[in-house]
């Protein structure tokens, strides 16, 4: 009988401790692990491929790269570390799902399932602030978390102001306190716009300050097209005409250089594609160059996915005809230099237009003057070139980007999708 009881009372032990470990597991929880080791410095100065990752890293401050994960944002470091390290910082909150990550200089903007919008030290990975807003879709940065950090949904930054919108509300907090600076409700249709350097929230339905939610008048025929940019501090867009536009001041300007529907901008600098050498810039002209000839790389690859802003290319798609070139130009229009093609505008660093050439070889041009600042394949070691790019991620000094299967699904949830397990390259792009 003595024995009975025991194991009865054993197994009512067993069953309690086995209660207390599942709600430790399972409950909700907020977990920070802050660093404890100094953040690393700046990256030397090399230039090249430095990295193949599994995952896609938003780059802070040049020192340490985000991660996004279903349930955690995390970073690493040094920027060039050729795999990912041991995190230096983690930040996780169960069950709620990681939906976007945004930063602005060493701030770091995280946005989750339940509303709530956590700032963070992207250094350290201490908690800035909390403020609480409207629910948001789960996790949806597939297998890199790429989706997450370099096209955040529904999070964008301007003007020190973070812009959360969702269905039909839209709200603004301050950057360096999370305090609620307005509310707002717009027309359906407005959840997914961009934000620009000149202080705006643009969507498809019309424009609002970023500074009071207030609707700006005086601009163009909606809907609108972010230009050089993914959503957050574009510097032009075209509006539902098809006309270029910039944006780098409360009122929009013109840019009949931006019409092209291939046309981007970069440094500001107009990059358009010319069919033939006759938009040459003439030798003899105080301000333009003679042509520049970007060489190619080796491979056979032709780069044909989405840009960082997952639609459309962000900048000039590739060609297959031979005499395609790429012509920068001021904003009047005026030719300022021109490279042999084809080539895909990825953005600009430091005042550098990198372009991707078809056979996935990077080159740098000077936005001025389309002289060559560095050229190099975008391969880690013997790395085949043989992909096309997927989503990317550029920062002053830095170039990171998907690698996707030639041939495979337009599916990212497809094991066949990516290139590789480390599909991700990370480069440094020198100043």
């Amino acid at each position: 009988m003595t024995r009975v009881l025991l194991r009865i009372l054993a197994a009512a032990l067993l069953l309690v401790v086995s209660g207390l470990i599942g709600w430790r597991v399972l409950a909700p929880t907020e977990l920070s692990s802050t660093a404890t080791e100094p953040y690393p410095s700046a990256s030397a100065p090399i230039q090249g491929v430095t990295s193949r990752l599994n995952v896609a890293p938003l780059i802070v401050d040049g020192r340490v790269r985000v991660y996004a994960a279903k349930n955690q944002v995390r970073a690493d470091g040094p920027v060039t570390a050729e795999q990912v390290y041991t995190a230096l910082w983690s930040y996780r909150r169960w069950p709620e799902q990681l939906n976007a990550v945004a930063a602005s200089g060493t701030t770091l903007v995280s946005r989750w399932s339940d509303g709530k919008i956590v700032a963070l030290n992207g250094l350290t990975g201490e908690v800035v602030w909390r403020a609480d807003g409207p629910e948001a879709p789960g996790f949806a940065g597939h297998r890199t978390g790429a989706a997450t950090v370099w096209d955040p949904p529904g999070l964008r930054l301007a003007a020190g102001t973070v812009v959360v919108t969702q269905d039909q509300d839209l709200a603004g907090y301050d950057l360096s306190t999370g305090s609620v600076l307005w509310k707002t409700s717009v027309p359906a249709g407005c959840s997914e716009g961009f934000t620009t350097t000149g202080g705006a929230y643009v969507c498809a339905t019309g424009a609002y300050d970023v500074s009071s939610g207030a609707p700006v008048d005086g601009w163009p025929t909606a809907p609108y097209q972010p230009v050089g940019c993914v959503t957050s501090g574009c510097a032009a867009f075209r509006d539902g005409a098809g006309q270029g536009w910039l944006a780098t001041s409360a009122k929009p300007r013109r840019a009949p250089a931006l019409d092209d529907s291939g046309a981007t901008i970069a440094a500001g600098v107009i990059i358009t594609v010319s069919s033939s050498a006759s938009e040459s810039p003439s030798p003899s002209s105080s301000t333009a160059p003679s042509p520049v000839v970007v060489s190619p790389g080796p491979g056979p690859s032709s780069p044909s996915g989405v840009s960082s802003s997952g639609a459309s290319p962000s900048g000039v798609s590739p060609s297959s005809a031979s005499s395609e070139s790429v012509v920068g130009r001021a904003v009047d229009g005026a030719a300022l230099w021109i490279t042999s093609g084809p080539a895909r505008v990825l953005g600009e660093s430091s005042g550098t237009v990198l372009l991707l050439s078809p056979e996935n070889q990077l080159t740098g041009v000077d936005a001025r003057t389309g002289s060559v600042r560095f050229a190099f394949p975008l391969a880690m070691k013997k790395d085949s070139t043989d992909w096309k790019a997927g989503l990317y991620h550029v920062t002053d000094g830095y170039l990171a980007i998907e690698r996707l299967n030639e041939d495979g699904p337009d599916d990212p949830e497809s094991p066949l999708y990516y290139h590789t397990v480390d599909t991700v390259l990370v480069a440094v792009l020198p100043a």
